[in-house]
C-alpha cells in the first residue's frame, strides 16, 4: 500500500549546476577541465537515469579520477565525484564500496573552506541511509542526528529541512522498535509544521499521518484515528476531495476500520479512494 510517509532522505547525486571557483586547484587548463569533468558527471547520471548501473559507475570512476588528476585532494570536485561513484555503489548494494567513498567526501567537505553545509549534510544523510540500509541503526542514528544538528544550527534553520531531518530520524527508530522514540520526535516534527505553516496546511497533514502511521502499528486505534480524519479534512479543504494524496489517506483509515472490524466503513472508504484513483491513473 502506498503510504504518506515522509521517506528517509533520499541518496544525492549531485550535478556540477553553476559556476565554481577553481583558484584552489593545480596547474591546467581550467575551462577545459571543467567541461571535461562536468560531461562526466553529467553522463554517469545520464546512464543512472536509465537504468545503466555499471556504465554509470565506468563514467564516474572516471570522473573522479579526472578530478584527481587536476585539482587538489581537498577540491570540491574531488568530493562530488567520491559522492557520486559512493552513491551508485550503494544503489547496487555495494555497501563496502561505497562506505570509504562517502566517509572520504564528507572530509572533505568538512574541511573546505567556507564548506557548505548543504553538502555536508547531504553526506551526513547518504551515510546515515548506508547505515541504515545495513540495519547498523546506531551508525544511522549518529549520522542523521548530525545533520539534524547542523540545520538547526544555521542562522535561519529551514523548517522544512529541518522536520525531514526529525522524520529520518523517528523512521529509524520505528524501524527498531522504539516506539515511544518515534512517537516523541514525530509530536517535535508536527509541533513545527504547525508553528511553520499554521495547522491546516498539508505538510502538516503528511506529519501527522506519520504519527497516525505508528500508532496503528501498535494497535493504538483510538489515538490514530482522530489524527487520520484531521488529515482527511486538509488535505481535502486544501487540495481537494479529488487529489491523490486523498486516496492514499482513505485507504490508510480504511485499514485502521478493517483492523477493527469496521468493514462497512472500510469498504465505503475503499471504494472513494478507488473513484480518485481512477480519476488519477
Amino acid at each position: 500500500m502506498k503510504n504518506l510517509l515522509a521517506v528517509p532522505a533520499a541518496l544525492t547525486i549531485l550535478l556540477l549546476s553553476a559556476p565554481y571557483d577553481f583558484a584552489h586547484g593545480g596547474n591546467g587548463n581550467w575551462s577545459a577541465f571543467i567541461a571535461e569533468w562536468d560531461a562526466l558527471v553529467r553522463e554517469a547520471e545520464e546512464n543512472y537515469g536509465a537504468a545503466k548501473y555499471d556504465a554509470a559507475i565506468k563514467v564516474s570512476k572516471q570522473a573522479l579520477e579526472l578530478a584527481r588528476k587536476n585539482v587538489e585532494p581537498g577540491h570540491f570536485a574531488v568530493a562530488e565525484s567520491l559522492n557520486n561513484l559512493a552513491f551508485l555503489y550503494h544503489n547496487q548494494a555495494r555497501y563496502n564500496e561505497a562506505e570509504p567513498l562517502f566517509k572520504q567526501a564528507l572530509a572533505i567537505r568538512e574541511k573546505a573552506d567556507g564548506s557548505n553545509q548543504n553538502d555536508v549534510i547531504t553526506s551526513l544523510n547518504n551515510l546515515a541511509e548506508l547505515y541504515r540500509a545495513q540495519k547498523n541503526y546506531a551508525q544511522a542514528e549518529h549520522y542523521y542526528k548530525r545533520a539534524l544538528a547542523l540545520r538547526e544550527k544555521t542562522p535561519k534553520p529551514n523548517h522544512s529541512a529541518v522536520v525531514k531531518s526529525l522524520n529520518n530520524l523517528a523512521a529509524l527508530y520505528k524501524a527498531q522498535g522504539q516506539a515511544r522514540n518515534a512517537e516523541q520526535v514525530y509530536t517535535q516534527a508536527i509541533s513545527i509544521k504547525e508553528n511553520a505553516v499554521g495547522p491546516d496546511h498539508p505538510e502538516v497533514a503528511v506529519c501527522l499521518t506519520n504519527l497516525a502511521e505508528l500508532y496503528r502499528a501498535q494497535g493504538r486505534y483510538t489515538e490514530a484515528e482522530p489524527l487520520y480524519q484531521r488529515t482527511l479534512t486538509i488535505f481535502e479543504e486544501t487540495l481537494g476531495a479529488n487529489n491523490p494524496n486523498m486516496a492514499i489517506s482513505l485507504e490508510q483509515l480504511a485499514e485502521l476500520y478493517r483492523a477493527t472490524n469496521k468493514k462497512d466503513k472500510a469498504a465505503k472508504l475503499k471504494k472513494r479512494a478507488r473513484a480518485i484513483r481512477v480519476r488519477n491513473p
